[in-house]
Protein backbone atom coordinates (compact mmCIF):
# COMPACT_ATOMS: atom_id res chain seq x y z
CA UNK A 1 0.00 0.00 0.00
CA UNK A 2 1.22 3.49 -0.75
CA UNK A 3 0.68 6.84 0.92
CA UNK A 4 1.69 10.20 -0.50
CA UNK A 5 2.80 13.02 1.75
CA UNK A 6 2.84 16.47 0.22
CA UNK A 7 3.81 19.35 2.42
CA UNK A 8 2.47 22.67 1.31
CA UNK A 9 4.99 25.33 0.51
CA UNK A 10 4.95 28.88 1.87
CA UNK A 11 3.04 28.08 5.06
CA UNK A 12 3.86 29.20 8.58
CA UNK A 13 2.01 26.32 10.23
CA UNK A 14 2.65 22.64 9.58
CA UNK A 15 -0.61 21.48 8.02
CA UNK A 16 -0.83 19.06 5.17
CA UNK A 17 -2.79 16.07 3.96
CA UNK A 18 -1.74 12.52 3.22
CA UNK A 19 -3.26 10.83 0.20
CA UNK A 20 -3.71 7.23 -0.90
CA UNK A 21 -2.81 5.73 -4.28
CA UNK A 22 -5.92 7.09 -5.99
CA UNK A 23 -5.36 10.64 -4.72
CA UNK A 24 -7.96 10.67 -1.93
CA UNK A 25 -7.14 12.35 1.37
CA UNK A 26 -6.86 9.67 4.07
CA UNK A 27 -5.13 11.62 6.88
CA UNK A 28 -4.25 15.19 7.71
CA UNK A 29 -1.39 16.42 9.84
CA UNK A 30 -1.34 19.58 11.93
CA UNK A 31 1.51 21.03 13.97
CA UNK A 32 1.16 23.15 17.07
CA UNK A 33 2.33 26.71 16.53
CA UNK A 34 2.86 27.95 20.07
CA UNK A 35 4.37 24.99 21.89
CA UNK A 36 7.72 24.21 23.41
CA UNK A 37 9.24 21.62 21.15
CA UNK A 38 7.72 20.16 18.02
CA UNK A 39 4.27 18.57 18.30
CA UNK A 40 2.31 16.98 15.49
CA UNK A 41 -1.19 15.56 15.43
CA UNK A 42 -2.36 13.11 12.75
CA UNK A 43 -6.11 12.80 12.19
CA UNK A 44 -8.20 10.46 10.08
CA UNK A 45 -10.79 12.03 7.80
CA UNK A 46 -13.50 11.79 10.47
CA UNK A 47 -11.39 14.09 12.69
CA UNK A 48 -10.25 11.42 15.16
CA UNK A 49 -6.67 11.85 16.33
CA UNK A 50 -4.78 8.64 15.61
CA UNK A 51 -1.17 9.76 16.15
CA UNK A 52 0.44 12.34 18.40
CA UNK A 53 4.17 13.04 18.07
CA UNK A 54 5.94 15.02 20.78
CA UNK A 55 9.53 16.18 20.98
CA UNK A 56 11.27 15.52 24.29
CA UNK A 57 12.91 18.71 25.49
CA UNK A 58 16.33 19.24 27.06
CA UNK A 59 17.97 16.30 25.28
CA UNK A 60 21.40 16.49 23.66
CA UNK A 61 20.23 14.67 20.54
CA UNK A 62 16.64 14.83 19.18
CA UNK A 63 14.13 12.47 20.80
CA UNK A 64 10.46 12.09 20.04
CA UNK A 65 7.66 10.04 21.57
CA UNK A 66 5.06 8.54 19.25
CA UNK A 67 1.57 7.97 20.63
CA UNK A 68 -1.07 5.94 18.80
CA UNK A 69 -4.62 6.17 20.11
CA UNK A 70 -3.29 7.77 23.31
CA UNK A 71 -0.66 5.11 24.14
CA UNK A 72 3.09 5.70 23.77
CA UNK A 73 4.19 2.98 21.34
CA UNK A 74 7.65 4.15 20.29
CA UNK A 75 10.50 6.53 20.96
CA UNK A 76 12.62 7.74 18.06
CA UNK A 77 16.14 8.95 18.87
CA UNK A 78 18.72 10.42 16.57
CA UNK A 79 22.10 8.93 17.45
CA UNK A 80 25.37 10.85 17.46
CA UNK A 81 27.24 9.99 14.28
CA UNK A 82 30.03 11.66 12.37
CA UNK A 83 29.17 10.64 8.82
CA UNK A 84 25.56 9.61 8.29
CA UNK A 85 22.62 10.24 10.63
CA UNK A 86 21.39 7.20 12.53
CA UNK A 87 17.99 6.72 14.11
CA UNK A 88 16.98 4.21 16.76
CA UNK A 89 13.33 3.31 17.33
CA UNK A 90 12.55 1.69 20.65
CA UNK A 91 9.22 -0.03 21.03
CA UNK A 92 8.66 -1.91 17.77
CA UNK A 93 12.41 -2.73 17.40
CA UNK A 94 12.60 -1.23 13.92
CA UNK A 95 15.75 -0.09 12.13
CA UNK A 96 15.90 2.88 9.77
CA UNK A 97 18.65 3.23 7.18
CA UNK A 98 19.35 5.12 3.99
CA UNK A 99 19.74 8.68 2.75
CA UNK A 100 17.61 10.77 5.11
CA UNK A 101 18.32 14.23 3.70
CA UNK A 102 17.29 13.00 0.25
CA UNK A 103 14.24 11.25 1.73
CA UNK A 104 15.31 7.87 0.35
CA UNK A 105 15.37 5.31 3.15
CA UNK A 106 13.73 2.17 4.46
CA UNK A 107 12.36 0.83 7.72
CA UNK A 108 13.17 -2.80 8.53
CA UNK A 109 12.71 -5.30 11.34
CA UNK A 110 15.02 -8.33 11.51
CA UNK A 111 16.04 -7.72 7.88
CA UNK A 112 12.39 -7.75 6.77
CA UNK A 113 11.24 -4.62 4.96
CA UNK A 114 8.45 -2.71 6.71
CA UNK A 115 8.33 0.39 4.50
CA UNK A 116 10.26 2.40 1.93
CA UNK A 117 10.16 6.19 1.71
CA UNK A 118 11.29 8.00 -1.42
CA UNK A 119 11.09 11.58 -2.55
CA UNK A 120 9.30 12.38 -5.76
CA UNK A 121 11.20 14.87 -7.86
CA UNK A 122 9.79 17.56 -10.14
CA UNK A 123 6.84 18.37 -7.87
CA UNK A 124 5.79 21.69 -6.36
CA UNK A 125 6.84 21.45 -2.73
CA UNK A 126 8.08 18.32 -1.08
CA UNK A 127 6.23 15.12 -1.95
CA UNK A 128 7.13 11.72 -0.58
CA UNK A 129 5.92 8.23 -1.38
CA UNK A 130 5.59 5.87 1.56
CA UNK A 131 5.33 2.27 0.37
CA UNK A 132 4.23 0.03 3.26
CA UNK A 133 4.50 -3.75 2.95
CA UNK A 134 1.82 -4.75 5.51
CA UNK A 135 -1.26 -2.67 6.21
CA UNK A 136 -1.01 -3.33 9.97
CA UNK A 137 2.20 -1.25 10.01
CA UNK A 138 0.64 1.72 8.21
CA UNK A 139 0.03 4.07 11.15
CA UNK A 140 3.34 3.49 12.93
CA UNK A 141 5.36 3.65 9.69
CA UNK A 142 3.65 6.94 8.84
CA UNK A 143 4.42 8.26 12.33
CA UNK A 144 8.10 7.29 12.02
CA UNK A 145 8.42 9.04 8.66
CA UNK A 146 6.74 12.19 9.99
CA UNK A 147 9.02 12.14 13.04
CA UNK A 148 12.18 11.86 10.93
CA UNK A 149 10.85 14.75 8.84
CA UNK A 150 10.49 16.79 12.06
CA UNK A 151 14.11 16.07 12.99
CA UNK A 152 15.32 17.07 9.53
CA UNK A 153 13.20 20.26 9.52
CA UNK A 154 14.50 21.32 12.94
CA UNK A 155 18.09 20.68 11.84
CA UNK A 156 17.70 22.89 8.77
CA UNK A 157 16.11 25.80 10.62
Amino acid sequence: MKLYIKQKTFTFVDRFSIKNEVGEDVYWVEGEVFSFGKRLHVYDMSGKEIVFIEQQLLKFMPRYNIYINGACVAELRKELSFFLPKYFISGPDWNVSGEFCGHDYEITQSDQRIAVISKEWMTWGDRYELNIVNQQDEILALAVVLTIDCVLANASS
